[in-house]
């Protein structure tokens, strides 16, 4: 394992020879604190000690040879020795210079007083440079190679001047697979400005960073500040993404915290570091209190938003996980993860298709699950524009197959992945969600489910979602595309969505629908503007934006709420419910069984149905299939 030093994995040809030179070392040190001690003279050199020497040589070596194992001198990795490897030599020499100290006035081999200092100290001189000399070596000829162009380096400026830029610094200067060079740091702190840290210059604050970029020819960033809150974090990476660096930072303040921090913990800095907004924070123990020992269903558990809801839900020890998912790969996979982390999980994984009715209606009767959280359902927007039919038959129908199930066989909970594009919908998945919600506020008042939905706006990083599609696009050279330049979206992390999710379920008590406050929308152009420069590209040089018009049914901005629907406050002040909107429930449902009918029967007018059960929804007569 990385750090540790394992005695078995170093090779006996190696301790012999570190053995070979300690025993030089020690008798060069014994005799020279002789010739030191008479002013370098060997013709000074009083016979008796000279004698003394030859009587006292074979158990020195032999007792200073036993320190060095008693302090694991013959352990340590010396490629990666440290302050501890020091500490540990001071302590052997010491206490060998002592015991020979004690020896020669016990057996009446007295050396002159300042011999023992001398000896000491040129012990302790001679052993650090057997230990240390490989690494100054190598340095020495590292710095010879940057001389003469024969390695280059990767030059690297350190954003902050602290416990995580020391250990970086370390273990730059120790790997010979490291290809970097830090050449400044910047940090705001004042005290230590103009000073070193492990030979590296801090040059100043954050106002420094683009001219010490440009000044020092820097290629790469790296943000080594752990513990920097979200604010701090947002203005600073700001700066650093203006200098056309490739920018890196590490994950979190627990890295920190655990000494984990190496440069292989470094990441790529991701477009939320530049949301400015804190990360959204639950009631764990609410969660754990509602999850823990229940029997938990996840339809779509191998999607972006379901596979994140099994891993938390995994964690807050359920009595058993049950994963619903078409897609077997997908569902391979968070089953594969799951075993790996959790091998005392009571999980089961299963292929299903939420619109079969006896399928779902089978897996429920089986399990007889306590909560449900429902995230199956096809979520992107052009694909359900030219394909409406599937877009009722698996979110609209599955949806309510799925509900019925679960008021049959006595669900407690069953929790509604849905999403903004339900309010005021302008394209066929957002009507359909809409639809769901309304399924759902049905079957509350008629069951002893709790029947809840949960709203949020898009999450980055999720299948289809324009961040992965951006990265791709600058990966491959450009253009990066953009429908248009004034269009919006809020935006939240897969954890905060499914966050979101736990405390609502938490909060159920039915018929609710669940909004998350985002903070300020942020516009596509600068997301995509952003990503470019943390790329380390310039805008409009190496890549291009291209503006592409808006997609069939994509709306210039989304709504949260409908105008109808209130807001009331949660404990969680970024959790609101929204007051659901009054429907006749008789006629929804037999419009609901005719949508399910036309939607089978592969109408080609199925958005003027849906128009029917959901007044608000808009859509042109070119949206037709």
């Amino acid at each position: 394992m990385r750090g540790k030093k394992n005695f078995l994995a170093i090779p006996a040809s190696r301790v012999m020879a570190l053995l070979l030179m300690d025993i030089m070392s020690i008798i060069a040190a014994s005799f020279l604190a002789i010739y030191v001690r008479f002013d370098f003279s060997f013709s000074g050199i009083d016979r008796t000690f000279l004698e003394v020497y030859e009587n006292i040589i074979v158990y020195n070596v032999a007792f200073t040879l036993l320190f060095f194992v008693v302090w694991k001198l013959y352990r340590s990795v010396w490629r990666y020795a440290s302050a501890t490897e020091l500490i540990n030599i001071i302590f052997a020499t010491s206490c060998a210079a002592l015991a020979q100290l004690i020896f020669c006035y016990a057996t009446d081999n007295r050396m002159p007083r300042s011999y023992y200092a001398i000896y000491w100290f040129l012990l302790t001189v001679f052993t650090c440079v057997v230990r240390f000399g490989y690494r100054i070596l190598r340095l020495i000829n590292s710095k010879r190679e940057e001389m003469v162009g024969k390695n280059k380096k990767v030059n690297v400026m350190l954003v902050g001047a602290g416990a995580a830029a020391n250990m970086i610094l370390k273990e730059i200067e120790s790997s010979q697979y490291l290809n970097m060079r830090v050449r400044c740091i910047v940090d705001d702190h004042e005290g230590c400005h103009g000073k070193l840290l492990r030979g590296v210059p801090i040059v100043g604050g954050r106002d420094k960073i683009l001219e010490a970029a440009a000044q020092y020819g820097i290629d790469e960033i790296i943000f080594a500040i752990p513990s920097a809150n979200t604010k701090t974090r947002k203005e600073i990476l700001d700066i650093c993404k203006e200098s056309g660096c490739k920018l890196r930072t590490l994950p979190g303040m627990y890295q920190l915290i655990n000494g984990d921090v190496s440069v292989s913990k470094l990441k790529e800095v991701e477009i939320e570091d530049l949301l400015g907004r804190d990360p959204i924070q639950i009631n764990t123990n609410e969660v754990l209190e509602y999850v823990s020992s229940k029997v938990v269903m996840v339809t779509g558990g191998g999607g972006s938003i379901g596979s994140e809801l099994c891993r938390q839900i995994a964690a807050h020890h359920p009595k058993q996980l049950i994963i619903v998912d078409i897609y077997e790969n997908n569902a391979y996979e968070i089953q594969q993860e799951l075993l790996r982390k959790y091998p005392n999980l009571n999980l089961v994984v299963l292929i299903a298709s939420v619109r079969n009715t006896n399928r779902i209606n089978k897996i429920f009767e089986d399990y007889r699950p306590n909560i449900v959280y429902h995230a199956a359902a096809h979520k992107h927007v052009p694909l359900m524009e030219t394909s409406p039919n599937e877009a009722i038959k698996n979110n609209v129908m599955g949806t309510y197959k799925t509900a019925q199930a679960a008021d049959k066989y006595g669900v407690e909970k069953f929790v509604l992945i849905s999403t903004d594009k339900a309010v005021n919908p302008t394209n066929i998945m957002g009507a359909s969600k809409r639809i769901c919600e309304m399924v759902i506020q049905t079957m509350n008042q008629k069951s002893k489910t709790n029947f809840v939905a949960v709203r949020f706006g898009n999450v980055l990083g999720s299948n289809g979602s324009v961040i992965p599609l951006f990265k791709k696009q600058i990966a491959e050279g450009g253009p990066v595309t953009v429908t248009h330049p004034d269009i919006i979206r809020y935006f939240m992390t897969i954890p905060e969505a499914v966050s979101l999710v736990l405390q609502a379920g938490a909060y159920a008590k039915g018929g609710e629908i669940f909004v998350l406050d985002m903070g300020e929308p942020v516009k596509i152009l600068d997301l995509a503007t952003n990503l470019i420069k943390l790329s380390g590209y310039k805008v409009g040089e190496d890549i291009e934006i291209k503006f592409t018009g808006l997609r069939p049914g994509e709306k210039m901005y989304e709504e949260l709420l409908m105008n109808e629907e209130g807001l009331t406050k949660t404990a969680n002040k970024m959790i609101y419910i929204g007051k659901p909107i009054e429907f006749d429930e008789e006629r929804f449902l037999e419009q609901l069984k005719k949508l399910g009918e036309e939607a089978k029967s592969e109408t080609a007018d199925i958005r003027k149905a849906v128009k029917e059960i959901v007044p608000t929804y808009r859509y042109s007569e070119d949206d037709r299939t």
